[in-house]
């Protein structure tokens, strides 16, 4: 009977500590985090975050963070001064970044390659208003949520 008491205190007192881990805070990414100001739209993927920052009157723009190293990569050709960036998703490699922007009063869907340092824009048929984007962790097919006729819709798109 002691023995009894015994495994279930014990059983008890284990499943209390994993009933009172939870998530922890990674502070050694969330820190530098901190310093772009405010940021929105996250993507994570492999080793890869990339999200919308906008140090206090700065404009937004996508960055591109390498999580293992703990340090932003340059995103040439992606960022434009008459855009504005309303969403991001990133590829487990960090090479594909899929974008919604909104530039002369109308969305634009794009990808970004960035060992092309290129974006394509990205048709959407029928035709609709993007918001959002998610992208498969292999970079092969997005997600976009896209407006027709006043009502929301999400749409997969096969990549080259």
């Amino acid at each position: 009977m002691n023995r009894g008491l015994t495994l279930l205190g014990l059983t008890s007192l284990l499943l209390l500590v994993g009933c009172q881990a939870g998530p922890r805070p990674l502070n050694r990414v969330n820190q530098p985090l901190s310093r772009l100001g405010s940021s929105e739209s996250p993507s994570l993927a492999g080793n890869w975050l990339a999200l919308i920052a906008s140090r206090q009157a700065g404009r937004p723009q996508v960055q591109l963070i390498d999580v293992r190293r703990n340090a932003p990569v340059p995103l040439p050709g992606l960022n434009r001064a008459d855009s504005l960036p309303l969403s991001v998703a990133v590829d487990q490699n960090g090479e594909r970044l899929a974008l919604v922007r909104q530039r002369d009063d109308r969305s634009e869907l794009l990808l970004y390659r960035r060992s092309l340092q290129a974006t394509q824009t990205l048709a959407i048929e029928p035709a609709g208003v993007p918001r959002r984007v998610s992208l498969s962790a292999d970079g092969r097919v997005l997600a976009v949520e896209v407006s027709r006729n006043g009502l929301w819709q999400v749409d997969l798109l096969e990549l080259p």
